[in-house]
């Protein structure tokens, strides 16, 4: 079978990304730009340098700062009257995965018409959205660069999940001056997201020998690099590194897709308004541990990449390594033990079990679980 790999068609990558990319942009001749970001980017100053940079190119730019952690339907809408009031002809979006998901959501309603809740689903829309650049400031979500937007529908508590080639935007920028300002629980946060991207991706059942490269280089630049990056935040060359790896690991699982820890995920984040990558490092282990039934050679590829000494061990025994590892990473960087440190309850389970079956649609895990084991994982991580 053949496969297809879908990628911006401009990256734009290291220390001084952002004005390199200044030339980029203004390539595209735009005029004006609907800038799609968060209170904490405005407050920082950063929203004012790209208006000023886009100043300096001839672009005129609006703000829509009122992104949420958790993008809601809400959110997607009020942009997208802020860009229609303005006859916006691109969007930037500025800031990390919750910032680049509802740009993709204005830019696609824009030109596709509707509600966004009517794309929920795999390649829905039938035009290429309003053109979005994406200009990132964490080491993470891989939003920047990928075909994938999480919105939450706040009515029905959960975050519904667009999978669709013409959100993918034209340019990415990953400049790690950005990034230096990201608090530790942030960048620990969003570094074992792209370690669950990564993961996720090499044990799919749509790998192929172009996604397992990047998986495994992502993992052992995170290996080598989340943990100064936490803990010492101004360390330039860890920040640029755990830029190289989370992009890798967006080129892995934008092409190979995700599994059932990003299904379970996004219903904790949904019902519970809970950080992104916090949920899918509790959870990664545990579907991990499900998963050895049948990717135990896959995930003991992943515990030598993570440093673990696997070479001498059985399948089995290197997929239980390749689980410690993750661990003891998590570990590391201060991540919550279980799911009842985030406030999760037991009796909610079932509800998001159902919910997270619903959301693997067109997912890749390599085991098809029962609502029954996903149960099961729910209070394993609990």
């Amino acid at each position: 079978m053949s496969s297809t790999f879908y990628i911006p068609a401009v990256n734009i990558i290291g220390e001084n990304a952002l004005k390199d990319a200044a030339t980029q942009i203004d390539n595209y001749g735009f005029k004006q730009a609907l800038i799609v970001t968060d209170p904490g980017m405005t407050k920082l100053g950063v929203t004012a340098e790209i208006e000023a940079l886009l100043k300096e190119h001839g672009i005129d730019s609006l703000v829509y700062d009122g992104v949420q952690p958790n993008p809601t339907v809400t959110n997607v809408k009020a942009g997208l009257d802020v860009l229609q009031k303005h006859q916006c002809d691109c969007v930037i979006s500025l800031g990390g995965g919750s910032a680049h998901d509802c740009a993709k959501g204005i830019a696609l309603v824009a030109t596709n018409g509707g509600h966004i809740g009517d794309y929920e689903g795999v390649d829905v829309s039938k035009k290429p959205q309003l053109p979005l650049i994406s200009i990132n400031t964490t080491a993470g979500t891989a939003s920047e660069m990928t075909r994938f937007c999480i919105i939450t529908d706040p009515e029905r508590h959960i975050k519904m999940a667009i999978v669709d080639q013409n959100v993918t935007p034209i340019l990415s920028v990953n400049d790690p001056r950005l990034m230096v300002g990201m608090p530790a629980s942030l960048t620990a946060a969003t570094g074992m997201d792209a370690l669950t991207h990564a993961v996720e991706a090499y044990v799919s059942t749509d790998a192929t020998p172009v996604t397992d490269a990047c998986a495994i280089k992502a993992i052992e630049i995170i290996r080598d690099n989340l943990h100064e990056a936490v803990h010492n935040g101004t360390n330039m060359e860890a920040r640029e590194h755990m830029a190289y790896a989370q992009f890798l690991a967006g080129m892995a699982f934008n092409n190979a897709s995700l599994g059932y820890v990003h299904a379970m995920a996004h219903q904790l984040g949904g019902f519970y308004d809970l950080p992104h990558g916090v949920c899918n490092a509790v959870l990664l282990p545990h579907v991990q541990r499900y998963n050895s039934q049948v990717a135990a050679p896959r995930l003991k590829d992943i515990g030598k990449a993570l440093g673990a000494e696997v070479q001498n061990l059985t399948d089995k025994e290197g997929a239980d390594a390749a689980i410690a590892a993750i661990v003891k990473l998590s570990q590391s960087v201060d991540i919550p033990a279980g799911l009842e440190e985030l406030g999760a309850k037991e009796e909610d389970f079932n509800t998001l079990a159902d919910n997270a079956m619903k959301d693997a649609c067109g997912l890749t895990n390599p085991i098809q679980p029962s609502h029954e084991d996903v149960v099961a994982i729910f209070k394993a991580a609990f």
